[in-house]
């Protein structure tokens, strides 16, 4: 992993265009929230992280999710330091999730591949049940006809950063949804 040289972060920081506020990020949790009781408060389920970008969006997500639930982790990645995607290579593939409700949480539904392939990989393993939230959507045509069942907010098919996406390992921590600016991409 490269460390990006201060300017150039300041500088990346300063030219990005806000999307969506602290606060809009907030109401969106908020509203997530309440749709994933609905669909699973009385389901006890397994959460399932999406390392690495998931996990700012389940840490704003599960103190407002009150009810009984239990806490694990996905690590899969298709791009193992290339700037496209490939094959789906497991780091941690979660066994304890037969006949369990699962509930898989990122921070982006961009092409799609990698969460089709987590909920197919959740069915094969057995979950009773497979519901899917993600706190970004890029609007954009893709190939899998997979869509999440819980969507925070949509943004434009721009580079986005802040609430767990990252831009080069950086911006994760932004407190808001930001789009890199055209030089930066």
């Amino acid at each position: 992993m490269n460390k990006m040289p201060l300017d150039v972060y300041r500088g990346v920081a300063q030219r990005a265009e806000q999307l969506v506020s602290p606060e809009q990020v907030a109401a969106t949790c908020d509203a997530m929230a309440a749709r994933l009781t609905a669909l699973l408060g009385d389901k006890d389920p397994v959460v399932l992280c999406v390392m690495t970008g998931g996990i700012v969006p389940v840490g704003l997500l599960l103190p407002r999710l009150n009810f009984a639930l239990r806490l694990d982790y996905a690590h899969a990645t298709r791009y193992r330091g290339a700037t496209q995607g490939g094959a789906l290579e497991w780091l941690h593939r979660p066994t304890a999730i037969r006949g369990e409700h699962v509930l898989i949480i990122d921070d982006i539904f961009d092409e799609g591949i990698t969460l089709d392939s987590l909920v197919t990989a959740c069915h094969e393993d057995g979950a009773a049940s497979v519901t899917t939230a993600v706190l970004v959507e890029k609007e954009r045509t893709r190939s899998v006809a997979y869509r999440p069942d819980v969507v925070g907010c949509l943004v434009p098919d721009r580079y986005v950063m802040g609430c767990g996406l990252d831009y080069k390992s950086y911006f994760r921590n932004a407190s808001g949804i930001y789009a890199a600016a055209s030089e930066d991409v």
